[in-house]
Protein backbone atom coordinates (compact mmCIF):
# COMPACT_ATOMS: atom_id res chain seq x y z
CA UNK A 1 0.00 0.00 0.00
CA UNK A 2 1.26 3.46 -0.87
CA UNK A 3 0.40 6.56 1.10
CA UNK A 4 0.64 9.96 -0.59
CA UNK A 5 1.68 12.96 1.46
CA UNK A 6 1.70 16.24 -0.39
CA UNK A 7 3.19 15.31 -3.77
CA UNK A 8 5.60 12.69 -2.43
CA UNK A 9 4.82 9.03 -2.15
CA UNK A 10 5.71 6.94 0.87
CA UNK A 11 7.10 3.79 -0.69
CA UNK A 12 7.29 0.35 0.86
CA UNK A 13 10.58 -1.30 1.79
CA UNK A 14 10.27 -3.61 -1.24
CA UNK A 15 9.64 -0.67 -3.60
CA UNK A 16 12.68 1.22 -2.33
CA UNK A 17 14.85 -1.91 -2.52
CA UNK A 18 13.69 -2.41 -6.12
CA UNK A 19 14.84 1.14 -6.96
CA UNK A 20 18.18 0.51 -5.26
CA UNK A 21 18.58 -2.69 -7.31
CA UNK A 22 18.27 -0.64 -10.51
CA UNK A 23 21.20 1.56 -9.51
CA UNK A 24 24.66 0.86 -10.84
CA UNK A 25 26.85 2.65 -8.35
CA UNK A 26 27.31 5.59 -6.04
CA UNK A 27 27.98 9.31 -6.38
CA UNK A 28 30.67 10.58 -4.00
CA UNK A 29 32.61 13.80 -4.00
CA UNK A 30 35.48 14.89 -1.75
CA UNK A 31 33.25 17.08 0.42
CA UNK A 32 30.71 14.32 0.93
CA UNK A 33 33.40 11.78 1.88
CA UNK A 34 35.05 14.28 4.24
CA UNK A 35 31.75 15.11 5.95
CA UNK A 36 30.90 11.41 6.47
CA UNK A 37 34.33 10.69 7.93
CA UNK A 38 34.71 13.78 10.11
CA UNK A 39 31.13 13.76 11.37
CA UNK A 40 30.64 10.07 12.01
CA UNK A 41 33.81 8.14 11.08
CA UNK A 42 32.02 6.31 8.26
CA UNK A 43 33.89 5.35 5.08
CA UNK A 44 32.28 5.03 1.64
CA UNK A 45 33.07 1.29 1.54
CA UNK A 46 31.09 0.80 4.75
CA UNK A 47 28.08 2.50 3.16
CA UNK A 48 28.41 0.30 0.08
CA UNK A 49 28.46 -2.80 2.30
CA UNK A 50 25.29 -1.70 4.11
CA UNK A 51 23.51 -1.34 0.76
CA UNK A 52 24.74 -4.76 -0.40
CA UNK A 53 23.85 -6.63 2.80
CA UNK A 54 20.55 -8.51 2.50
CA UNK A 55 19.48 -7.41 6.00
CA UNK A 56 18.37 -3.91 4.98
CA UNK A 57 15.43 -1.87 6.13
CA UNK A 58 14.38 1.22 4.18
CA UNK A 59 11.84 4.03 4.44
CA UNK A 60 10.96 7.29 2.73
CA UNK A 61 12.31 10.41 4.46
CA UNK A 62 9.23 12.60 4.03
CA UNK A 63 10.46 15.33 6.38
CA UNK A 64 13.49 16.08 4.19
CA UNK A 65 12.05 15.37 0.74
CA UNK A 66 10.96 18.89 -0.19
CA UNK A 67 13.48 19.37 -3.00
CA UNK A 68 14.27 15.76 -3.90
CA UNK A 69 13.04 12.39 -2.71
CA UNK A 70 15.14 11.08 0.17
CA UNK A 71 15.25 7.72 1.88
CA UNK A 72 16.61 6.03 4.99
CA UNK A 73 18.49 2.75 4.94
CA UNK A 74 19.27 0.78 8.07
CA UNK A 75 21.87 -1.86 7.34
CA UNK A 76 25.10 -3.36 8.49
CA UNK A 77 28.64 -3.60 7.22
CA UNK A 78 30.58 -6.80 6.66
CA UNK A 79 32.05 -6.33 10.15
CA UNK A 80 28.58 -5.92 11.69
CA UNK A 81 28.60 -2.15 12.18
CA UNK A 82 24.99 -0.93 12.18
CA UNK A 83 24.53 2.16 10.01
CA UNK A 84 21.70 4.59 9.46
CA UNK A 85 22.09 6.16 6.02
CA UNK A 86 20.10 9.00 4.47
CA UNK A 87 20.36 8.88 0.69
CA UNK A 88 18.78 9.92 -2.57
CA UNK A 89 18.76 8.37 -6.02
CA UNK A 90 19.94 10.54 -8.90
CA UNK A 91 19.45 8.88 -12.23
CA UNK A 92 20.85 5.40 -11.70
CA UNK A 93 23.26 6.34 -8.89
CA UNK A 94 22.90 6.36 -5.11
CA UNK A 95 24.05 9.55 -3.41
CA UNK A 96 24.71 9.12 0.28
CA UNK A 97 23.76 12.27 2.14
CA UNK A 98 24.43 11.32 5.74
CA UNK A 99 25.76 8.03 7.16
CA UNK A 100 26.10 7.40 10.90
CA UNK A 101 25.82 4.68 13.52
CA UNK A 102 22.25 3.65 14.34
CA UNK A 103 20.73 5.05 17.51
CA UNK A 104 19.40 2.70 20.18
CA UNK A 105 15.84 3.24 18.91
CA UNK A 106 16.90 2.53 15.33
CA UNK A 107 18.72 -0.67 16.37
CA UNK A 108 15.59 -1.83 18.21
CA UNK A 109 13.43 -1.20 15.13
CA UNK A 110 15.99 -2.85 12.85
CA UNK A 111 16.21 -6.04 14.89
CA UNK A 112 12.43 -6.17 15.44
CA UNK A 113 11.79 -5.97 11.69
CA UNK A 114 13.90 -9.04 11.02
CA UNK A 115 12.56 -11.01 14.01
CA UNK A 116 9.02 -10.61 12.64
CA UNK A 117 10.11 -12.01 9.29
CA UNK A 118 11.96 -15.06 10.61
Amino acid sequence: MRVFLSYFCIMTNDEILARIAQCDGFIWDAGNIFKAWMGHRVLPDECHEAFENRARLTATDIKHSAEEERFFLYGQTAKGRLLSIVFTIRGNKIRVISPRDMSKRERTSYYAAFERNS
